[in-house]
């Protein structure tokens, strides 16, 4: 019988299993709990929720939204058990976490071509096919055989990015687009402070609510050293009034060439990716949580109605440099016999992770059975977020929730705005969805 290993029982290996299993492959489930646990877990269950119980906006609007719905329509166990345990959360999904686990658990130790094994796995098995959804806590022996026989210098143990917004939230009326200097291409947007706007904008960074810190989180941060090699905005703030105007948000050389107005602080904002639809804050990671960033990043001008496509974060997160390493399908592109899946890959959120499972597993499983794989289309959400983990965008690689900037444009102008639009998008993607479950992707 066909065989596949699955390393790891959290959501994306749970996924990554039970969609091998489904289709008659014989799946091995390595999982370290009850023997190990990780800082962040204290259940023996499977799919545990270290976090927030909540999934998430439940529209298909929503780009998170939308993920939940292809993997609905495609048989994703995680989906059935989030179903099956929600709790009233109003828009959004949001479940028991305890009664999440215990399906889920239920559901993988039952199935009868699924055999669990407890115990810590230090590399994964040198023969067949494996899927390896260690989590962004792999333990130490793990990451070290990843590092040494797979990624090198592209294992990352700290996540630190800046916030991301989408472009045509911007208020270029505000905003204008210029190089320091006028050297090279006017390739960033600046964002312009008068005084008055800096002062009310200082103010209410440096006294804005930061994100409680797990123990391992800060212990990572002394190894790294990470408040001088990678300062948030709002520590950066408070060593004084004019530290972030003689850093990243220094006005020298930027003059908006509308007005020939100097400014008194200027915000910078790069491009993320090809097709310009993100552009990240430069210089703004940050601790703050996500409602003082939506609060405190919205006051600087030109940002005032700009929708965030991902908040700043700083935390503990191995995962590895997806795009010179990974396929669309989550293979290791020079050993194909290994996958990847859930954050690890570079996925952000519960969602994102189980839809990196579904699509490794569903892949190992056909690999397994020798058939051809499945590669999603960039216009399905779930495909969008296989074409950023394989491609990347422009710059450093940075981990990614689902969002509707890496989903290809349309090519016609759309009326209604931004809901009309994102309307359009779902009804494409699960026309889609709806053809490839047609022609037998459940199988």
């Amino acid at each position: 019988m066909a065989h596949i290993h699955v390393l790891g029982a959290g959501l994306a290996g749970c996924e990554a299993a039970w969609q091998a299993a489904q289709r008659g492959v014989s799946v091995t489930l390595y999982e370290m709990k009850p023997q190990k646990y990780t800082p962040a877990h204290h259940s023996p269950g499977f799919a545990e929720l270290v976090c927030s119980n909540s999934l998430r906006s439940d529209r298909v609007t929503n780009a998170v939204g939308l993920l939940k719905e292809e993997l609905s329509r495609m048989g994703s166990l995680i989906m059935e058990a989030a179903r099956a345990t929600q709790v009233a959360a109003g828009s959004a999904l949001a479940v028991d976490r305890d009664r999440f686990s215990a399906y889920v658990t239920e559901k993988i130790k039952n199935h009868p071509l699924i055999e669990v094994v407890e115990t810590e796995m230090t590399a994964p098995p040198e023969e067949g096919i494996t899927v390896i959804a260690t989590g962004p806590l792999t333990s130490d022996p793990m990451a070290e055989w990843i590092r040494d026989n797979v990624a090198g210098e592209g294992l990352h143990f700290f996540d630190a990015v800046a916030p991301i917004v989408d472009f045509s939230s911007i208020n270029m009326d505000v905003a204008f687009f210029a190089s320091r200097y006028n050297k090279g291409d006017a390739d960033y947007i600046n964002c312009p402070m008068t005084r008055e706007q800096y002062d009310a904008f200082y103010n209410a960074l440096i006294t804005a609510e930061e994100a409680e810190l797990k123990d391992f989180d800060r212990d990572l941060q002394k190894e790294l050293k990470v408040f001088e090699g990678c300062m948030p905005v709002e520590v950066m703030a408070k060593r004084g009034y004019d530290t972030l105007r003689y850093g990243p948000l220094k006005p020298v050389g930027l003059v908006d060439d509308r007005t020939g107005a100097r400014s008194f602080a200027v915000v910078q904002l790069r491009r993320e990716d090809e097709q310009g639809s993100m552009y990240n804050l430069v210089g703004f990671q940050t601790h703050l949580t996500w409602g003082a960033q939506k609060r405190v990043f919205s006051m600087i001008p030109g940002l005032e109605n700009a929708e965030f496509l991902r908040y700043g974060v700083m935390h503990r997160n191995t995962y590895i440099k997806s795009p010179d390493l990974l396929g669309a399908d989550y293979a290791l592109r020079e050993n194909p016999r290994l996958y990847f899946a859930g954050q690890m890959t570079g996925v952000e959120g519960y969602i994102e992770s189980t839809a990196s499972g579904f699509v490794a597993g569903l892949n190992a499983a056909r690999q397994a059975l020798d058939r051809e794989g499945v590669i999603f289309p960039e216009i399905t959400m779930i495909g969008a977020m296989a074409h950023y983990i394989s491609h990347g965008g422009l710059g450093d690689f940075v981990p990614m929730n689902a969002n509707f900037g890496i989903i290809p444009s349309l090519d016609h102008h759309v009326k209604g705005g931004k809901l009309a639009r994102y309307e359009i998008y779902a009804a494409r993607s699960l026309e889609c969805i709806d053809r490839l479950v047609a022609e037998g992707v459940r199988d």
